[in-house]
């Protein structure tokens, strides 16, 4: 029987599954939420960080396999079960970022065989939203929105990318909601190096090969 303190998320589109899973969990001891897609996981993620997660590989908006990546990378303390209907075994699928492999349809007692065996890791205390909310900075100039002055920005929460207006404010320091999973991201615009205009190059070009000329001559 697993210590109450062991916190699992369950990840599935599936209410039955979801309601299923959390009741045969919860009954054995664990502390157990659970979300409908990987952008719901990644915000349950944020107010708490789970000891186990247990997703879904296919779900629509963000699949199993994109939050298994994202959470790699940003939670590598997370202890991580992949389970899925559209392939067997016992092993995770190649280019999973899991730990272990549920195979839907199987037993129960099979799923709480891989809970019991996961391997133990040292848990890292990430930083709370509060703490960890640096800046990022994106360099202004080029894109358009309708005739309006926008910039790219990538969400170091889900990894997606959006367009943000920016209007005419002279603010270098922002803050926007990701379309996708709606974290909020601070950002900074780094203005453009002015640059020369081409007809100056040519002239200060121009002035040092006169100089050079103007310069005496040796000959060995």
């Amino acid at each position: 029987m697993p210590e109450t303190q062991t916190r699992l998320l369950i990840v599935d589109d599936e209410p039955s599954v979801r309601a299923s899973m959390s009741q045969v969990l919860s009954a054995i001891g664990y502390q157990v939420r659970s979300a409908e897609d990987g952008f719901s996981a990644l915000a349950q993620i944020r107010k708490e960080v789970p000891d186990i997660l247990l997703s879904d590989l296919v779900m629509a908006g963000m699949s199993g396999h994109e939050l298994l990546s994202v959470v790699r990378r940003r939670f590598p303390s997370i202890q991580v079960i992949a389970m899925s209907g559209a392939f067997s075994g016992d092993e995770a699928p190649s280019g999973v970022a899991a730990d272990a492999f549920y195979q839907k349809g199987s037993s129960v007692g099979s799923l709480l065989k891989l809970l019991a065996g996961l391997p133990k890791v040292k848990r890292r205390v990430p930083k709370r939203p509060s703490e960890a909310l640096t800046p990022i900075w994106i360099q202004r100039g080029g894109s358009k929105n309708e005739g309006e002055a926008c910039v790219t920005i990538a969400c170091p929460e889900c990894l997606r990318t959006f367009p943000q207006l920016i209007g005419n404010s002279i603010n270098l320091l922002r803050q926007a909601d990701c379309i996708y999973c709606h974290s909020l991201i601070p950002y900074g615009i780094v203005q453009p190096a002015k640059r020369p205009p081409i007809s100056a190059l040519q002239r200060a070009g121009a002035e040092e090969k006169t100089q050079a000329a103007a310069l005496p001559q040796f000959y060995y």
